[in-house]
């Protein structure tokens, strides 16, 4: 994921060019079949039948009754497609969504819990890229969210079976999961069950729920952390509209520190399948978190893409997998103690 990302990000400075995408007037008639979630096949990830890409990261769930439901970024980029929600059918989509997603983030959750990732007709990146007020990007959204939905639904009803939920999603993932945060957890009944939301890659802001609070202690539950992840002193052009105000959590210490050094990191994946403690630094400013280039094999390619480019700059694409043993290591805290509070062994 690392890898191909810096190779597009090279070339595309080489080549100098603007990537444009094709579009056409919203269609409910030309929307892609809808998931049926009583169907295996429209699910990403269920227990008992996890996916290979998460076979290198397999190992002892000692949680079994805890569910972790996952939501995915946006995966559906082609510029070349005209089509404003993706066909979870599609095999190039499906694929996609588990060699990335799946691969890099999810797999973070694993062996901590129950993994849920319903397959959904997720939106186009377009429509989150068109900052005027057009119609057809809510309509798209509503599709994705009404799937995202009909998902939880169906999760809470024939799977869930009384046990605590964490949440987990980013950037298009946590659009959705805030909406259903709202909807089913925020000063309802099961809101007792909500272990912890992770959901980076979007502003966050503490209005945004009623009952449910910005946890700022490691051992905290019952909240919900969140965070954007930019290299270090420097600032996005959009920082101000889309970071700036924006509740930053510390995707390491996870409590008011402002700074951490890298002997406090625990580990980021990388495409090689392999955890890299100690690699980073970071610092937190007013809705972002500025990290330094990780210690990573191939660390000059992403020197150097940072310096040539806008994207090498931005880390909203890892806001994960940066983390990733940090967050693995931070969920089970959370776990044991929310075990302890209620008494459950």
């Amino acid at each position: 994921m690392l890898r191909s990302l810096f190779y597009f990000i090279l070339i595309s400075f080489v080549l100098g060019c603007k990537t444009s995408y094709l579009t056409k007037p919203f269609d409910y008639s030309e929307l892609p079949n809808k998931p049926y979630y009583e169907k295996k096949e429209s699910w990403a990830v269920i227990p008992g039948a996890y996916p290979d890409e998460l076979k290198a990261f397999e190992n002892l769930n000692n949680n079994e009754d805890v569910d972790v439901f996952y939501i995915y970024p946006t995966i559906f980029t082609n510029p070349k497609l005209s089509d404003w929600n993706a066909n979870i059918f599609n095999n190039k989509i499906r694929k996609d969504i588990l060699s990335t997603a799946i691969k890099y983030q999810a797999s973070c959750f694993s062996s901590v819990g129950n993994l849920y990732v319903p397959f959904y007709r997720q939106s186009h990146y377009r429509s989150f890229i068109d900052l005027t007020k057009n119609p057809d990007n809510y309509k798209s959204w509503e599709i994705a969210y009404k799937d995202i939905e009909d998902a939880f639904v169906y999760y809470l009803n024939n799977y869930n079976d009384g046990k605590p939920i964490i949440i987990a999603s980013h950037s298009q993932g946590s659009l959705l999961a805030r909406r259903i945060l709202k909807k089913f957890f925020d000063g309802k009944p099961l809101q007792n069950r909500l272990i912890a939301a992770y959901i980076p890659g979007i502003k966050i802001l503490k209005e945004d729920f009623t009952e449910i609070k910005l946890m700022t202690n490691p051992e905290q539950f019952g909240g919900f952390v969140s965070w954007n992840t930019y290299k270090r002193n420097k600032l996005p052009k959009n920082y101000d509209l889309w970071y700036k105000g924006g509740v930053t959590s510390n995707p390491i210490s996870w409590d008011s520190q402002k700074k951490i050094d890298n002997e406090f990191h625990l580990g980021l994946l990388y495409y090689d399948n392999k955890i890299y403690p100690k690699s980073l630094k970071i610092e937190l400013i007013d809705g972002m978190v500025w990290t330094t280039i990780p210690k990573v094999p191939n660390r000059l390619l992403i020197i150097l893409a940072s310096f040539l480019t806008k994207k090498g700059k931005d880390f909203h694409f890892a806001d994960i997998n940066l983390f990733w043993e940090d967050i693995k290591q931070n969920s089970i805290v959370r776990i044991n103690k929310w075990k302890e509070i209620n008494q459950i062994k």
